[in-house]
């Protein structure tokens, strides 16, 4: 338990690294054109692929830090449950077998929680292979029982 805890801090560190990169370099990340993204089959890469996703869906993004184009998967809400709406609580990841959670990618930094159905991005990928079913859920973190589950990825096996 002790070990999978240390490996998701790990993993959380660097993802928050790797996409900090540029901003510590003083380079601002941009939107890659649409050109570079017509060179690159995204749809071999996707690690999402053997999920059952319901409310989510894989969406594939560039970051060029310093011109030097990277695509990165991740999950985000359906538009459908993006619309809905969502007041005072907090969107978090959960993995209801264990009781463990997971982060998201806002911008370039692993958080916790988020605010807006916009702001839900999961990559954390070695959480998600871990736990059988993760879900998104919308409620209070301290309490995960009780808050609402609005997505979720199960590994299909």
């Amino acid at each position: 338990m002790i070990r999978r805890a240390a490996l998701r801090a790990l993993t959380a560190a660097a993802v928050t690294a790797f996409l900090a990169l540029p901003l510590a370099q003083g380079t601002p990340a941009t939107a890659a054109t649409a050109t570079a993204a017509t060179t690159i089959n995204a749809d071999d890469d996707n690690p999402f692929r053997w999920m059952e996703l319901d409310g989510l869906r894989a969406d594939f993004q560039f970051m060029c830090p310093a011109g030097h184009c990277t695509g990165f998967w991740s999950l985000v809400l359906t538009d459908d449950v993006a619309r809905q709406k969502f007041e005072g609580r907090k969107f978090f990841v959960y993995a209801p077998a264990t009781g463990e959670f997971s982060f998201f990618l806002d911008t370039d930094i692993a958080v916790r929680t988020v605010d807006h159905p916009g702001q839900v991005r999961l990559v954390d990928t070695d959480f998600m292979r871990s736990h059988p079913r993760v879900e998104v859920r919308y409620g209070d973190p301290e309490h995960p029982d009780q808050a609402r589950v609005v997505a979720s990825a199960t590994t299909l096996m």
